[in-house]
């Protein structure tokens, strides 16, 4: 059905590209035939008695309302995935100046060997030399068009003082995805994409927190209950930016990427972890643009971006002794603007408060502290990390370990990890008071601390 669709419309790009050359060249052209689908011309037998194309890219059409020559656009750039040989006749060179056509645009990549379109390429097929519609084309990559807002239709960037147009043509690989199987991939860390897709078995009653911490959770999930109506029909947009900045802060293994995890899975959000090793570079300009990546993505996905260990990047401002921290600050500088023009939700979550630069603090909506657990919560935590089929020895006494030794949440699970493997390499089944002592004290020194 998705190939189906994508092949009338790749006959209609198809036919009217033919019209424009001929046009071009002065030899005698019919009329440019009608979208496919309209009840007339090339493709309008293609299986959509609704006037759209079928698959997820007639819905596409539809849901954005795309008109013609919107749909050309999108045509040509999905033409070298799709259907390359098609752009083949722009290939034809100028001979009174030993080159290609200049109107006709394109570029040529590093191992593919057909015409790869650019936005000149567009505004030949749109437009041809009518002004009026080559401008049309150029207010379709302006940051308000639906093909911006969506990262639908890329014009990729270009060097100083050339024409805007001449930039590559390109459609992202997950958008090319979507309308040819209809399913949109969901990325994953690479060199590329410096961030981490989360996922989680556990619950939210896996989860131990103290009251205060959980009452601060809800204003969260109260927001993203009630956006649409706080924003749109409370008219509240007008004063209050779209989007949830919070900070989680507190000791490691106290649950906060746990929350971040559970809160994308309640509100069905896909979490992110933002990797700050790949993130920050040496290089000047690198680092913002692999936030870029990041934050570009999610502003056009259901996405909850979680920045682990963000003191590391959001830290505290240096006062400006050389170049390299008045480039620091800009970074800083970068990152603050984005985080706070974010769309979504986004979290960011450092172990040590007083770390993070105050002008961040002042741009959360929620400051979230996740506490050493007391031993109440510690108790509940040793219960459900060691679960209800796990065999302890009956003189076990977990209250007494609760209450005598603290530790987050995190740690605990480590140490049932190897009190587990402690147990089934002495051959027995029941994990014992001392497997688990063994546990602690080799989190204890992990921590740089002693019973």
């Amino acid at each position: 059905m998705h190939s189906r669709a994508l092949g009338a419309e790749l006959d209609w790009l198809e036919a009217v590209l033919a019209t424009r050359l001929a046009a071009h060249f002065g030899q005698p052209a019919r009329p440019l035939p009608p979208p496919p689908g309209s009840g007339s011309g090339p493709g309008s037998g293609s299986g959509s008695g609704s006037g759209e194309p079928p698959g997820a890219h007639g819905e596409l059409v539809r849901d954005l309302e795309l008109d013609a020559a919107e749909r050309l656009v999108l045509a040509l750039a999905l033409a070298p995935h799709l259907r390359p040989q098609l752009l083949d006749p722009l290939f034809v060179q100028n001979t009174g100046l030993g080159r290609g056509f200049a109107e006709f645009g394109g570029w040529k990549g590093t191992h593919h060997a057909g015409f790869l379109p650019t936005g000149e390429t567009a505004a030949f097929v749109v437009a041809g030399t009518d002004l009026e519609r080559r401008v049309t084309v150029q207010a379709m990559f302006r940051p308000e068009h639906v093909f911006r807002r969506l990262d639908l239709v890329r014009l990729e960037p270009i060097g100083p003082f050339e024409p805007q147009l001449s930039g590559a043509l390109s459609v992202p690989p997950d958008w090319v995805q979507r309308l040819t199987t209809g399913h949109r991939p969901k990325p994953d860390f690479s060199p590329d994409f410096p961030a981490k897709r989360l996922t989680t078995r556990l619950c939210w009653d896996d989860l131990v927190l103290p009251m205060e911490t959980r009452l601060e959770l809800r204003q969260i999930e109260g927001w993203m209950r009630h956006e649409r109506r706080i924003m749109d029909d409370w008219g509240l947009g007008r004063s209050l930016k779209p989007g949830y900045r919070c900070l989680f802060y507190g000791p490691p293994g106290t649950g906060k990427t746990l929350t971040a995890v559970l809160l994308g899975q309640k509100f069905a959000l896909d979490v992110y972890r933002v990797d700050l090793s790949l993130m920050v570079s040496k290089y000047i300009g690198e680092t913002e643009k692999n936030l870029a990546r990041v934050f570009d993505q999610a502003e056009h996905r259901d996405w909850l971006l979680f920045f682990d260990e963000a003191d590391a990047l959001f830290g505290k401002r240096t006062q400006t002794n050389s170049s390299l921290d008045r480039y620091g600050n800009q970074e800083i500088a970068y990152l603050l603007q984005r985080v706070e023009d974010s769309p979504g939700l986004v979290i960011l979550a450092t172990n040590l408060k007083s770390n993070l630069d105050e002008a961040f603090a002042r741009r959360f909506q929620s400051l979230v502290h996740f506490p050493m657990p007391d031993a109440e919560a510690r108790l509940q935590l040793w219960q459900g990390a060691l679960g209800t089929r796990c065999r302890l020895a009956p003189e076990l006494r977990l209250e007494l370990l609760a209450r005598q030794v603290e530790l987050a949440g995190g740690a605990i699970v480590n140490v049932v990890r190897h009190a587990a493997i402690a147990a089934l390499e002495d051959a027995r089944e029941t994990i014992t008071e001392a497997d688990l002592r063994a546990g602690i004290a080799r989190e204890m020194r992990k921590q740089g601390r002693t019973l």
